[in-house]
């Protein structure tokens, strides 16, 4: 069952990633971390099912944030 994008969101909190304000339309928010080279963009409301890319590309960024600690 695949997860929500609240789920995810909160993932990308817990490692430290902050959402900037401002930066994505609708349902489009942009997550940033100042150890991360790239920007994550997540699409959907909170209550949507996330899709596999998207799961993928917030895993990929917290195994990365949790091997430099």
């Amino acid at each position: 069952m695949p997860r929500k994008i609240r789920q995810l969101k909160a993932d990308l909190r817990r490692v430290g990633f902050v959402q900037i304000r401002n930066r994505g339309k609708g349902s489009h928010s942009a997550w940033q971390h100042a150890d991360y080279p790239d920007t994550i963009i997540l699409s959907g409301s909170d209550g949507e099912d996330a899709k596999r890319y998207q799961e993928k590309q917030v895993e990929h960024a917290i195994k990365t944030m949790e091997s430099q600690l």
